[in-house]
């Protein structure tokens, strides 16, 4: 609908485990996807355009039983039990990018992934022991310190606080097509 949807476009097409790739602009598109990122950036924009789609409802309905992830913004589809702070680090000129440690993904401390921070969210509190953390911001930014979260699974969904679409480094979005294929492989089961 609105984000960076073409750049998550050209990284699932560099993973051979990924058939095809949709953008979903309607229901009958998102009916037809195994799993969905949800692009980060202007989420009241994309909340619009969603409701005025007939989106939101057949997308909140997707999260609770298909693979999904949502690059930062505010609760649009829910699915996450989260708390999430808006705009953390400020505004647009406060965009900045930190390498850190993700679970699952990286293998050390020198392994580090380049997260991408705009106008970025973070995830202030956990509300389910169902939610794993990821990943913390690795450096002090402004008032947010070290401890804050920027990236949980949940299941079958993951969320980010940064935009890994913005980076040459696909770990993430392996990642997450691995969760969606190990998940849709145990529903089959």
């Amino acid at each position: 609908l609105q984000g960076a949807f073409l750049e998550h476009i050209h990284i699932l097409q560099r993973i051979p485990q990924v058939s095809q790739v949709v953008p979903v602009r309607t229901v009958e598109q998102l009916d037809s996807v195994d799993a969905l990122i949800v692009p980060g950036g202007e989420s009241t924009a994309i909340a619009l355009v969603a409701e005025r789609s007939g989106l939101i409802e057949p997308l909140r309905k997707f999260v609770r039983s298909k693979p999904t992830t949502k690059k930062g913004g505010q609760s649009l589809i829910g699915g996450l039990d989260i708390t999430v702070n808006r705009n953390e680090f400020g505004s647009q000129i406060d965009s900045f990018e930190s390498a850190i440690q993700i679970n699952h993904i990286t293998t050390s401390s020198s392994d580090l992934f380049p997260a991408v921070f705009i106008r970025a969210p973070i995830i202030s509190s956990i509300n389910s022991p169902d939610v794993e953390v990821l990943a913390r911001l690795q450096c002090t930014t402004g008032e947010t310190d070290v401890s804050a979260i920027v990236a949980v699974k949940q299941g079958h969904l993951l969320a980010t606080a940064f935009h890994p679409e913005l980076t040459n480094d696909d770990r993430i979005h392996r990642f997450f097509v691995k969760v969606a294929i190990d998940f849709l492989n145990e529903k089959k089961s």
